[in-house]
């Protein structure tokens, strides 16, 4: 794993309009994990694909809490773990390993990356069946998950080939015996799909504990699926309204992420 570089800051780099955009959500979706109580100490990674042909991505300074990421501080790296522009920081072996399985593939829709290790999602991830068709929330999910069999923290390389095959052109992957991810297009849609996937995977725990599971119908299920989703797609941009707001919510409570 490449070494931080400590020569320059930031601010020397020349940067564009839409980098600097994309910086500011993704440190948005890293403070809005931590709001929402999905953290696990410093673990855990919300990645982007920095805008441009090159097969970078941004991921965060390793060792910072989610309350402590900006726009600025965003470590930028390629998929082979080279820290691309000099930062006091460095980056987290796993995190690297996960996500630039993901962002190797040529695909538009797979720019954004995010993997938490909630507590409802690990939970989730540790049952032998998996996320289910209980609530029209997990409906949602019913012809768009896949599952990737536990081997470890995600430290080889050999490793990418296999997430890669596990994610298939699903948009969401539960990681066995480890956590949740979820990919789009955008920031906001990664993250919107992260959040209502957290939500399916909390009010099923909740049920389970509360009395016995009514599994829906596949067909029904399939169906319910479709119908949240097409609701969702209406918008011009997947979850970019819900994001929006949740923006807004953040900058209420601590808009030092867009710096």
């Amino acid at each position: 794993m490449a070494q931080a570089l400590k020569s320059q800051t930031l601010a020397t780099v020349p940067m564009s309009n839409e980098e600097r955009s994309l910086r500011v959500d993704l440190a948005a979706a890293y403070r809005l994990v931590d709001y929402f109580g999905w953290c696990e100490l410093i673990y855990g990674h919300l990645t982007a694909h920095v805008p441009g042909p090159e097969p970078h991505f941004l991921i965060n300074p390793y060792g910072l809490n989610y309350d402590e990421i900006t726009a600025s501080n965003l470590v930028k790296i390629d998929i082979d773990g080279k820290i691309i522009e000099p930062t006091p920081h460095a980056v987290n072996e796993a995190g690297f390993v996960i996500h630039s399985a993901i962002h190797m593939l040529s695909d538009e829709t797979n720019h954004v990356v995010m993997h938490t290790h909630s507590r409802a999602g690990m939970a989730i991830a540790a049952l032998k069946e998996g996320l289910l068709p209980i609530s029209m929330g997990a409906t949602a999910f019913y012809d768009d998950v896949a599952y990737h069999d536990y081997e470890g923290p995600s430290l080889y390389l050999d490793e990418r080939e296999r997430l890669q095959q596990s994610l298939g052109k699903k948009k969401t992957l539960i990681l066995k015996s480890h956590g949740l991810l979820t990919v789009g297009k955008t920031v906001a849609e990664a993250f919107i799909r992260l959040y209502r996937l957290e939500s399916a995977c909390r009010v099923q725990l909740d049920a389970g504990a509360a009395g016995t599971l009514d599994i829906l119908d596949g067909a029904v299920a399939s169906k319910s699926g479709r119908d949240v989703n097409r609701f969702m797609e209406q918008e011009e941009t997947f979850g970019q309204l819900e994001f929006a707001a949740l923006m807004r919510k953040v900058d209420k409570i601590d808009d030092s992420y867009r710096h």
